[in-house]
């Protein structure tokens, strides 16, 4: 099967699994946003399992498709998230919907998020029909993954090795080699690693629209606490609030955002608490944080790769305080960024030691800034994903106009 694309109007399709969390749906985002306002008459269109995707703000020429979510169970089965569905008839509702909306789209660039073959290889058909028509594929992998024999055993069982030698034309890693390469230690060839693109980290802005903002401290400093999507951070949170109660010295006041996933028993449970506190103010979610981080002195975080970047851009003092299961991810990166000198880290073992968080907060404000690590291309990932995607654009172009000579 081959079709035409049309190259006056460039579009470039984006996949994300989107199991939990907010990590993959605000990264693909932030791709998107900066695809439109470098290319004109860009169109991007985002495929998401996200059950809030609706939830955020999309520049003009971006949308999205969203397909049935699906949640990772305890024990590492899927199951589907809102239908009464199992979650072999909720796949390929899934992968029906993806390569539907893939053929009838013909993006020139397919962006696949993390997955090299979607959740239970749902993209790997569509990744065959893309190339078919003429598509780039591209798999966009953040700095780090897991712990390199993690990785490794779960890319083998899932196919992944085979699908990035045959199916992708580039790998785009969004961070730089010099503090840490992600494909280390795996068995791919050296083609692939010809292939391979480290980007820079994703810069961050704030919002061009305005926004409601929750209460901040006027024009007192503040610490902005952050669990990212909140499934997992409980025990931050919980750490940080057994810190401000304890008052065993004077600290910043603080602005914590919970996350939309967190339990709500345990999000009713903080606010109560918060509530007794003077120097403690609470949210439970917002899409716009951006805005609160840049107006913060300092910024607390489990070191996921979205408040990573939003620190590193916004040139906040941060700690770091990683989760260690079911991935090493967040304490692989965090180690890394502390060993480079753009953040402090706590080892969440420490939990709930308050000696430990009080002492760590009360350095935080004072703590160097990322900027003075001094790294080269640290925020370039953004531009360079606009450059390599001005250079497939144009490359069709040129094809087509080829095609038309013959």
């Amino acid at each position: 099967m081959s079709q035409t694309l049309k190259p006056t109007h460039p579009r470039v399709l984006i996949y994300s699994h989107d199991t939990f969390g907010l990590g993959h749906l605000r990264r693909c985002r932030a791709i998107a946003h900066a695809l439109v306002e470098a290319t004109d008459k860009m169109s991007v269109l985002i495929l998401s399992g996200s059950p809030i995707i609706g939830s955020f703000d999309f520049r003009s020429r971006v949308d999205f498709v969203r397909v049935p979510g699906v949640i990772k169970l305890r024990n590492g089965e899927y199951t589907a998230l809102s239908l009464h569905l199992d979650i072999d008839q909720t796949l390929a509702i899934r992968s029906s919907i993806i390569e539907h909306t893939a053929k009838v789209f013909q993006p020139d660039i397919f962006i696949v998020d993390k997955e090299p073959t979607g959740l239970r290889g749902e993209v790997a058909w569509t990744l065959e029909i893309l190339r078919e028509m003429g598509t780039r594929n591209v798999l966009g992998l953040r700095d780090v993954l897991d712990a390199p024999e993690v990785l490794k055993e779960e890319w083998e069982r899932k196919h992944a090795f085979a699908a990035i030698e045959d199916l992708y034309d580039d790998i785009w890693v969004y961070g730089l080699k010099s503090i840490y390469d992600p494909l280390t230690d795996l068995p791919i060839s050296d083609d692939v690693r010809r292939r391979t693109r480290f980007t820079g980290y994703l810069r961050r802005g704030q919002p061009r629209r305005k926004y409601f903002e929750p209460t901040a401290y006027k024009d007192e400093p503040f610490i902005l606490v952050t669990p990212g999507g909140g499934g997992d951070g409980i025990e931050l949170v919980d750490w940080v609030m057994r810190a401000y109660e304890a008052q065993l010295q004077p600290l910043f006041p603080a602005m914590i955002v919970l996350g939309p996933f967190m339990p709500q028993d345990k999000q009713s449970e903080f606010f109560a608490r918060a509530q007794k506190l003077r120097n403690v103010r609470m949210l439970r979610f917002t899409p716009n944080i951006e805005a609160i981080m840049n107006k913060a002195t300092a910024v607390v975080g489990m070191g996921g790769y979205n408040t990573f970047c939003e620190i590193i851009s916004f040139d906040k003092p941060a700690l770091m305080v990683p989760r260690v299961v079911p991935r090493r991810e967040q304490a692989i990166r965090a180690q890394r960024a502390e060993e480079v000198g753009l953040v402090r880290t706590l080892p969440i073992d420490g939990y709930p030691d308050v000696d430990q968080m009080t002492e760590a907060l009360a350095a935080l404000p004072t703590q160097a800034h990322p900027s003075v690590s001094g790294h080269n291309g640290l925020l370039d990932g953004l531009d360079v994903i606009n450059a390599m995607t001005r250079d497939v654009i144009e490359g069709h172009v040129e094809a087509e106009a080829r095609a038309a000579l013959a």
